[in-house]
C-alpha cells in the first residue's frame, strides 16, 4: 500500500508529513525531550519526595498495627512476623463496629443536613441584594470562630433537659451547626462567581428559578459543593470533644472516642490502637476516591444547554 503525502509550495522535504495528522518521529522525539527537561525532572523528584514524606507516618501506622504485642518496643523497623489477627481481635473484642457505625451516621447525616441548609441560604445570599446582606455574612463568619469546647457545658445542659444524650441525632445536630457557617460562606462565594445571565437564559427557555438552580448553577458550583462536603465530613468524622461529652455509653460513642478507649491509665495497647486507626482512615480514603472525579467535571457541566 502506498503512502500519500502532502507538501506545500516551497516546502523542504523535511516538512513533508503523512496525511492524517500523525506526528513524525522527529516531532515525537522533540516532545519527549521537552518532557524530560531538568526542570520537569526536578519538579517530579520534589513531588515524589513530598508524597513519600506524607505517606511515611501512615506506613509506620500500618506496620505498628501488624506488630506482635511483644515487639512493640523493639528498635527494628519491621517486625519478625506480621500479625494480621490484630485487626480481627480489635474488631471482635471491642465496640469498634458500633463506633464506626455511629461515626458514619454522624458524618454522613451532618453533611447532608449542612448541604440542605447551606445551598438555599448561599444561593439567596449570592443572588438577592437584600438589606443587611453584609451584616449577615459577617455574622456567618463570626460564628465560625466559636469553638465547640466553649459551648460544651451549655450544650450538655440543653440536651440533658431534652433527654437527648447518647443519641446519634444530637451529634448530627451539633456537628451540622458548627460546620454550617463555613459551608454557607464558601458556597456563597462560588455561586456569586457564576454569571447570572446563564440562569436568565435558562429561565427564558422555560425553566423555573429552581430548575435553573438545579440544572445550571448547581453543576457549575460543584467544586464549592465538593469542598463543603469534604470539609464537613472530615470535621464531623474527626470530632472528639462533643462525642466524648454528649455520649457516655460505649456503643453510642463515635469512632474517635472508641479509639481513645485503647489508652488506659497504666498501659497503651499500641497494636490495637494503630489497627483501629487504620480502620478509621479507610472511609475518608473512599470518600476522596469517589469525589475527586467530580471536581473537574463540575467546572464545565451545565454551562451548555
Amino acid at each position: 500500500m502506498s503512502t500519500h503525502t502532502t507538501t506545500t509550495a516551497g516546502a523542504s522535504p523535511a516538512t513533508v508529513r503523512p496525511v492524517g495528522g500523525k506526528a513524525s518521529p522527529r516531532r515525537r522525539s522533540a516532545r519527549a525531550e521537552r518532557r524530560l527537561r531538568p526542570r520537569t525532572l526536578a519538579l517530579a523528584a520534589v513531588a515524589w519526595l513530598l508524597a513519600i514524606t506524607f505517606l511515611l507516618p501512615y506506613v509506620e501506622m500500618v506496620i505498628t498495627a501488624l506488630r506482635p504485642a511483644g515487639e512493640l518496643r523493639d528498635a527494628t523497623y519491621l517486625p519478625d512476623e506480621f500479625v494480621w489477627s490484630n485487626f480481627v481481635n480489635v474488631w471482635r473484642d471491642s465496640n469498634l463496629a458500633d463506633n464506626l457505625k455511629v461515626s458514619l451516621l454522624v458524618a454522613g447525616g451532618s453533611t447532608v443536613l449542612v448541604l440542605l441548609v447551606a445551598l438555599p441560604a448561599a444561593y439567596y445570599t449570592a443572588r438577592i441584594r437584600f438589606r443587611g446582606r453584609k451584616l449577615f455574612l459577617l455574622l456567618v463568619l463570626v460564628t465560625q470562630m466559636f469553638q465547640p469546647t466553649s459551648l460544651l457545658v451549655g450544650l450538655y445542659r440543653q440536651f440533658y433537659q431534652l433527654d437527648m444524650l447518647n443519641s446519634v441525632w444530637t451529634l448530627i445536630l451539633c456537628n451540622a451547626a458548627f460546620n454550617l457557617a463555613f459551608a454557607v460562606w464558601i458556597l456563597t462565594a462560588y455561586i456569586g462567581s457564576i454569571p447570572v445571565q446563564l440562569e436568565e437564559a435558562a429561565m427564558i427557555d422555560g425553566l423555573s428559578r429552581f430548575g435553573a438552580l438545579l440544572r445550571v448553577t448547581l453543576p457549575l458550583a460543584m467544586p464549592g459543593v465538593v469542598t463543603a462536603v469534604v470539609f464537613t465530613f472530615i470535621a464531623a468524622w474527626n470530632e472528639f470533644v462533643m462525642g466524648l461529652t454528649l455520649s457516655t455509653l460505649p456503643e453510642s460513642q463515635p469512632l474517635t472516642v472508641g479509639i481513645n478507649n485503647f489508652i488506659g491509665n497504666y498501659s497503651v495497647q499500641w497494636n490495637y490502637l494503630f489497627a483501629a486507626s487504620v480502620i478509621a482512615i479507610v472511609p475518608v480514603i473512599v470518600l476522596f476516591a469517589f469525589i475527586e472525579r467530580h471536581v473537574v467535571s463540575g467546572l464545565t457541566a451545565g454551562s451548555v444547554k
